[in-house]
């Protein structure tokens, strides 16, 4: 029996003779409690055969080897340095082997599609399938471990709805489309939200969201038509968000950096299943989805229950992997060793595109363009020896509302580290550089997704122990897309 390996792509069953061979699960066997020389061995070889097991990278005391088993009731031990071992923290019982460990294999499913049947043909993907081209120098034994991850992830998510999104208590935030962007601007950070819902009373509908990156592009386009000295505050009271989008969809939603911004409205009903909201984020590149009920008497008046975000969907699959982390062995792996996320080029790496960066001299301006074309939501600021000072998002874009600030200050004239100084955001930044979101690449992938899911933030910057160089960005779209193979 073959023990290496991972599940074959399109259901894992094969044949031999025109029998069907069982369907093999990668399981991954973990014995953390250090030696020298370790193996595995146990009812899946006879007994008569051991397993080498590899050193877990940043985990000195940890050992791992990946087996492919039939689903089942198997029996397993540890050699450590010549000693027959069980680990006492895993479920053991007393066999003719003596105390040996046990685990169960669960009868796996065929996984769904994770693309819509709309998808164009070519980019079919499961969520167990692995896509070699997005695994660059990815070790072997690794790659069942992410199998393993994505099979029960792909359960888990299609088992738990959006309704498990839904917090006990709470407020939704609604605009109105009549109001002035001016008026939108305040409200969004008055009430310290990123993204809301946009109400037409005039077809009883929701027909948009908008959120802090709209607002950025508003802004840098009234930049770009106003005076030379301070922006067009008229403007601003003028404009209407209905104004705005009938130019946006005149437009197509052409964004100066090339892409298209259709302003589509992407909802969700609270039995939908997690997989297929977070495909929607996916697919669509919104920021946000609402979660709308229509389902009340007469149906004419929908009833807005919820603004989900990727951020929650990972809080429900980090709360779940507390009690089966086991079972998504790819999680423990460092960061550092898989392909997530944008990371400064090393030597001779030219072809690889690095992170934007900003010294604090670098004006709003500048800041801007980069969240606008880099379709992100926040840049390191960094000094000469590019180690982070600070993170600049899309908070601070919308908290030039404070005071009106956008309406005396000329964005390209205006630098980062001015603004972090108006709003005091610049001394608890270099004083405590501990409140900043960041990570160091032997953090392993479960401890990143709990950081992002417990922040405000949609990516963590990695830096260097030490030095707080910046070494590059995680994102919570680079998370979902890595487990799903998106």
């Amino acid at each position: 029996m073959e023990m290496s390996g991972s599940v074959a792509a399109g259901g894992g069953q094969g044949s031999r003779g025109g029998v069907p061979e069982p369907f093999l699960i990668p399981h991954l066997f973990i014995w953390p409690h250090g030696g020298t020389a370790v193996f595995l061995s146990g009812s899946f070889t006879g007994w008569s055969t051991i397993i080498p097991m590899s050193r877990i990278e940043g985990q000195p005391n940890a050992f791992q080897a990946t087996c492919s088993l039939p689903p089942g009731f198997h029996q397993y031990k540890f050699i450590v340095d010549g000693v027959w071992l069980h680990d006492e923290q895993k479920q053991f019982i007393n066999a003719s082997f003596g105390v040996v460990n046990t685990i169960f294999v669960e009868q796996p499913y065929i996984l769904p599609s994770i693309i819509n049947a709309g998808t164009p043909s070519g980019s079919h993907m499961e969520l167990g399938h692995f896509v070699p081209g997005h695994m660059e120098a990815f070790p072997r034994t690794s790659e069942s471990a992410l199998h393993l991850s994505r099979y029960h992830l792909s359960k888990f998510m299609s088992s738990n709805t959006v309704f498990d999104l839904i917090p006990m208590s709470g407020k939704v935030i609604v605009l109105d489309i009549d109001l002035s962007i001016q008026q939108a601007f305040h409200a969004l950070y008055e009430q310290e939200v990123s993204v809301a819902p946009v109400w037409d009373s005039s077809k009883c509908k929701f027909v948009g969201v908008l959120s802090a990156m709209d607002i950025i592009q508003i802004l840098k386009q009234l930049e770009s038509h106003g005076s030379t000295s301070t922006m067009p505050e008229e403007q601003l009271k003028t404009h209407t968000i209905a104004a705005w989008r009938e130019r946006e969809l005149h437009q197509c939603g052409t964004g100066s950096s090339g892409r298209t911004y259709p302003w589509r409205f992407v909802d969700a009903v609270p039995d939908e299943s997690l997989k297929d909201i977070a495909l929607k984020f996916l697919q669509n590149k919104v920021p946000a989805v609402p979660v709308i009920d229509s389902s009340s008497e007469g149906g004419s008046v929908p009833q807005l229950l919820h603004i989900a975000s990727l951020t929650d969907i990972l809080k429900c699959i980090c709360r779940h992997i507390k009690n089966c982390s086991g079972f998504l062995p790819i999680l423990q792996l460092p960061v550092g060793s898989i392909p997530l996320g944008t990371w400064v080029p090393k030597v001779g790496e030219s072809d690889k595109q690095p992170p934007a960066m900003l010294k604090p001299a670098a004006s709003v301006s500048d800041a801007i363009s980069i969240l606008i074309q880099g379709e992100v939501s926040s840049i390191p600021i960094v000094n000469v020896d590019n180690s982070l000072l600070y993170i600049y998002s899309k908070s601070d874009i919308t908290a030039l509302a404070k005071n009106e600030g956008y309406a005396w200050i000329s964005l390209d004239k205006y630098c980062i580290y001015q603004q972090m100084f108006r709003d005091h955001r610049l001394p608890c930044a270099m004083i405590d550089q501990q409140l900043l979101p960041v990570c160091v690449r032997t953090d392993t992938l479960h401890l990143v997704m709990e950081r992002l899911a417990n922040s405000d933030v949609e990516e963590l910057v990695v830096v260097e122990a030490g030095s707080r160089r910046v070494e590059g960005v995680i994102s919570i779209g680079d998370v979902f897309r890595f487990l799903f193979g998106y």
